[in-house]
């Protein structure tokens, strides 16, 4: 009877653990938050952005949004008249596609004069660390997801050898 409880918490956790141990939540600027004069290009450039990740924009919601945009509207720093901003303050958007997502304030001229702006790749979640892309705009590979895959591999190859030892 044992085992088998056993072999079914071992099963469920096989199930779940992938979510908690490989999903990262990256506050938008750290420390800094999502605010003017703030070099958003260079945080980005640190970072690996997979599916399932999080970006959570922390900021005074009087004196910032968020508009999800394209590429050129990124560049342009204009602001969509379809799209609604997000304006809570704590916004937490789910990365669901792997792609390049644009990012920008809506607020007076945050974007086009003080660099309020956050361009990032999204890459396809894995259970190894990304390789190094050719593309020289794309994040370099850091440590933290590494890491994290690595010991939850660890923690699977664990699992399944405890499993087969309790039958």
């Amino acid at each position: 009877m044992a085992s088998k409880w056993f072999v079914g918490a071992m099963a469920i956790l096989a199930f779940v653990l992938p979510v908690v141990a490989m999903a990262t939540e990256f506050t938008v600027g750290d420390d800094q938050r999502w605010t003017i004069n703030f070099d958003y290009e260079a945080w980005a450039k640190e970072k690996i952005f997979h599916v399932g990740d999080k970006l959570v924009f922390k900021y005074i919601a009087r004196w910032h949004n968020v508009f999800k945009v394209n590429g050129t509207t990124f560049t342009n720093c204009t602001i969509p008249q379809e799209n609604e901003p997000i304006t809570t303050g704590n916004d937490a958007i789910t990365l669901a596609a792997p792609r390049r997502k644009w990012y920008i304030c809506g607020v007076n001229d945050n974007c086009a004069n003080y660099g309020q702006k956050l361009v990032i790749t999204v890459l396809e979640e894995s259970m190894s660390p990304a390789p190094a892309l050719s593309n020289p705009t794309a994040p370099a590979p850091n440590s933290t997801h590494g890491i994290s895959r690595s010991g939850y591999q660890l923690l699977m190859a664990a699992m399944v050898a405890l499993a087969f030892l309790a039958i």
